[in-house]
């Protein structure tokens, strides 16, 4: 497992050529992420030889994403949508071009789906939360009921004069594929702002990257999935959309079962066949549709409908199965054989019990979200021994990368020796996460790729922020052959951290 890093780099633009002329402008990779966007988090990667214009472009984004959320958001009660969801029934309501086009493109996916996408789902999805709260299964009656529901017409379009009429009150939300539609506005409206050469939005995993760039992307393994594993997929995509959608970080517990948050609007039944679903498509909203269909539909039809719009995809069945399109691997990055290295002796004692390699620590934790700064923290965790010798990095995220000293405790100890990987700087697609939520896993090794001795490790997360504070965590756990589990307060940047050892699930 390789450290983690976001980079956001800023380092010396302006050379000098002998006879004094500065040299032109030289481009580079700028990175900045966001917490508690759209309900997640988000990063933007530009290309461009001016700081000045990357932070047009990224304020210019932002203003789009904050516009379109103001119109599709179902959760504030004053979005456009909220607002028209209140309307009187059987009246014609004249709404905005993006509203009537979203509507629009809800009507063409359930028919193309075969009702496998509905807004109306909302209904449904309202039912099992309620029932994950009662701790008891809806019955079937009730669920025959809501696909009824769910079935009928809901609203009617009107294309001449730009009014929508809603029909009943059956609920609605603007998910699926809302979220991509506004990450390629907002990819078009940092690209607007003049000097850039390319952009990538990425928002919860789906993304979008235009311009004169290939982006590296990887591709969430729904099995795997801390920060710090390694991907299902390592992709180089170009003026493309990529999106993914899964069952393994939102849905609902009843009992001992886990239930998707995706939903069949057909039987009002969670998905529980396909565990994720990742989509390159030419067109933003066709990578999200596709994307959440492919967890509803049979793969025999999702095979079809990728065909019919030029889709690539990668789907996981619930039995770890992974399948792919004819044209996937032509977006691959391809494995390389990496020379054997020479093996080296352990450097840890022969009478000392290492790490049994079936266990490992878990850390969960999560970043507070701090009024009018959606900014997310620099951030290191790494893990120390009894000595106070850090014997394993576990991750770094940061923005400047003159500015990693403010991780003052991390960069004492390990700033001399870190080196930037390109996988680094690669984008992620996974299935949508909680804002500001973070998993990160620690398989016993050190640095070297040796297994530790078992015993006292101190696991330390470090947090800086820009005109903030600089706060830190030290967690003491004896890692031998028996669980543990521990939590901690957290900080001002940090809440809700724990730790569990245990053996690998």
């Amino acid at each position: 497992m390789k450290i983690l890093a976001t980079i956001f780099t800023a380092l010396a633009l302006i050379g000098h050529q002998p006879n004094g002329e500065e040299k032109p402008l030289k481009s580079q990779l700028y990175v900045s992420n966001h917490e508690n966007v759209l309900g997640t988090s988000l990063e933007f990667k530009i290309v461009s030889a001016s700081e000045t214009e990357v932070a047009k472009a990224e304020q210019a984004a932002l203003k789009e994403i904050n516009r379109l959320s103001d119109i599709f958001s179902a959760y504030h009660g004053n979005s456009e949508f909220s607002r028209w969801m209140k309307s009187e029934l059987n009246k014609p309501v004249k709404v905005s071009k993006e509203l009537f086009e979203m509507l629009s493109l809800f009507e063409q996916w359930k028919q193309q789906t075969h009702g496998a996408l509905d807004p109306s789902v909302a209904i449904a999805s309202k039912l099992w939360h309620e029932a994950a709260l009662k701790q008891n299964n809806p019955s079937k009656a009730t669920l025959k009921e809501v696909v009824s529901k769910m079935q009928h017409k809901h609203y009617l379009l009107n294309a001449a004069d730009l009014t929508a009429t809603r029909l009943d009150q059956v609920p609605l939300v603007m998910n699926s594929f809302a979220k991509s539609y506004i990450i390629n506005k907002a990819c078009d409206a940092a690209l607007a702002t003049g000097n850039i050469e390319n952009v990538v939005v990425n928002i919860g995993g789906d993304l979008v990257t235009k311009g004169n760039d290939t982006d590296l992307i990887h591709v969430t393994n729904p099995l795997e999935n801390a920060e710090n594993d390694a991907p299902l997929a390592k992709l180089l995509v170009k003026n493309k959309a990529v999106a993914t959608s899964g069952n393994y970080r939102r849905g609902e517990q009843i009992g001992k079962n886990w239930y998707s948050h995706i939903i069949d609007p057909r039987t009002a039944k969670p998905v529980a066949e396909i565990i994720s679903a990742t989509v390159i498509a030419e067109n933003a909203v066709d990578a999200g549709a596709l994307a959440t269909a492919f967890n509803i539909l049979t793969l025999k039809e999702s095979k079809v409908l990728a065909e019919k719009s030029n889709a690539a995809y990668l789907i996981v069945t619930k039995e770890g199965k992974v399948v792919t399109s004819e044209n996937w691997n032509e977006y691959v990055v391809p494995n390389k054989i990496e020379a054997v290295k020479e093996v080296t002796k352990s450097p840890y004692s022969e009478n000392q019990k290492l790490w049994d390699p079936k266990f490992e620590l878990t850390i969960n934790f999560k970043f507070n979200a701090i009024e009018d700064n959606s900014h997310r923290p620099y951030a290191a965790i790494w893990v120390e021994n009894e000595k106070r010798e850090s014997v394993r990095n576990l991750a770094l995220w940061y923005r400047k990368t003159n500015w990693i000293p403010d991780l003052r405790n991390w960069y004492r100890i390990n700033g001399e020796r870190f080196k930037a990987d390109k996988d680094n700087y690669a984008s992620v697609t996974g299935a949508t996460r909680n804002p500001g939520s973070y998993t990160v896993k620690w398989d016993g090794k050190d640095d070297q790729g040796n297994y530790v001795p078992q015993g006292k490790y101190t696991v330390i997360i470090e947090t800086a922020k820009e005109h903030g504070t600089n706060e830190i965590i030290r967690q003491v756990l004896d890692l031998k052959k028996a669980p543990v589990k521990a939590s901690n307060a957290g900080n001002v940047e940090v809440s809700a951290a724990s730790f569990e050892f245990g053996k690998k699930k």
